[in-house]
């Protein structure tokens, strides 16, 4: 199942360079399982074709108010009601001042001011010149579009065609299909706050080499922005992986257990929820070495010893927020074998409410899982599928238990 089956949008193109990242984000969407309807007012059509839009959205493009292809000769109408959202992109400086006070001189802004505000959003991704950008009526229309119901999805910063750099430029199809996504998705954590951990930890033994695991870190990447797309404000802690930053997530790179412990006690008191996602290594190299360890010949290895890691779950779960109910403590365990048996006993060992078990073997470094999860009154099981639908289910499992506690 595709993120955006089901929904029709209808994609509102204005005057500006940026028009030639709408061709991207028009496929994007359509692969991303929605029907593309195409608007362009006349200035747009002087940096991309209508002929373009039409092959990639396989729909006839709108520009006039006078169209006769409709029936009743009303576009402004029946396109709008059609409509499960209006995103204007790019939606030039000019165009949200049209937004702004109502003007309806052409069929895009005329379908915006017909549509109907309860049950057709209008999303606007903002595109022009940092001078523009930054001045004060253009802000003040912004905020008052944002006072009218719009929902900005703000813009990026960087090289202008104008060869200026600053923000105001559109942001990347790939961020505005994200954001798209994520304006769909049940806002069922509104408000709260949420630490998740994520990936492997990496243990020194000497400048050079060290104690790992094979954790991608993708589950508690899509964990994060599950509950992003939830509403929650979201920091991730993660350990040495390569995975792009989650679509407003606040992200802090850590390296070893000791690390992420200190990463973990810095955010956990400003947090209502704790996702502790992270394969975090159960012991450590006790003397690091300073430099390179070196093969002598003799055959013998070099003698390592070891301590054992903190336990970051754990303490947190027996902390004084966690215990009065103020923070809910979800912790992962990746086994290779009797996953219910270890995974229950992994729970009542940590004093979670709710432990995920998988089999690590079977998930590591894989787009997709299956989880079980486990409570104080059994075990549930959650069938393989991507990362992110997994995501996404426990998110809306720890959304019905927090409000289950009673949790503001």
């Amino acid at each position: 199942m595709n993120d955006l089956d089901g929904k029709h949008i209808v994609l509102g193109l204005t005057g500006g360079i940026a028009c030639y990242k709408a061709a991207e984000l028009c496929r994007s969407l359509i692969k991303a399982g929605a029907t593309v309807q195409v608007v362009m007012t006349e200035a747009a059509a002087q940096f991309i074709t209508p002929v373009t839009m039409q092959a990639l959205s396989n729909r006839p493009v709108y520009g006039s108010q006078w169209d006769d292809r409709e029936p009743n000769n009303m576009a402004h109408i029946n396109l709008s009601r059609e409509a499960d959202a209006i995103l204007i992109a790019p939606c030039s400086a000019d165009f949200m001042a049209k937004l702004l006070h109502g003007r309806a001189d052409d069929l895009l802004s005329l379908m915006c001011l017909a549509r109907p505000i309860e049950s057709v959003p209008l999303l606007v991704a903002p595109a022009m010149n940092r001078e523009m950008w930054a001045h004060p009526a253009t802000q003040r229309n912004l905020a008052q579009l944002t006072a009218d119901g719009a929902t900005v999805l703000g813009v990026g910063s960087g090289f202008q065609a104008c060869g200026e750099t600053g923000d105001g430029r559109m942001l990347e199809p790939e961020e505005l299909l994200h954001d798209v996504i994520a304006f769909f998705q049940p806002k069922l954590l509104a408000g709260r706050r949420v630490l998740v951990t994520a990936g492997p930890t990496y243990e020194a033994i000497d400048p050079v080499r060290g104690i790992t695991n094979l954790s991608s870190g993708k589950m508690g990447f899509a964990i994060a922005r599950a509950a992003q797309e939830a509403g929650a404000q979201v920091t991730l802690v993660a350990g040495p992986v390569s995975l792009p930053t989650p679509r407003g997530v606040t992200r802090m790179d850590v390296r070893s257990a000791q690390d992420m412990l200190q990463a973990v006690q810095a955010q956990v008191q400003l947090s209502d929820i704790f996702v502790a996602t992270a394969a975090v290594a159960d012991w450590r190299p006790a003397n690091p070495a300073d430099q390179k360890i070196k093969k002598d010949g003799s055959g013998n290895t070099p003698g390592l010893s070891f301590v054992e890691n903190p336990d970051i779950l754990a303490g947190v779960a027996q902390s004084a927020r966690a215990r009065n109910g103020e923070l809910f403590c979800v912790g992962f365990a990746a086994e290779s074998q009797d996953l219910q048996a270890n995974a229950q006993a992994k729970r009542e060992r940590k004093g979670v409410p709710l432990l995920v078990g998988n089999i690590g073997p079977a998930t590591f470094g894989q787009d997709d899982n299956a989880l079980l999860l486990v409570d104080a009154q059994g075990v549930t099981d959650i069938p393989r599928a991507s990362k992110l639908e997994l995501a996404r289910k426990l998110i809306a499992e720890i959304a019905t238990r927090t409000r289950a506690k009673g949790q503001k």
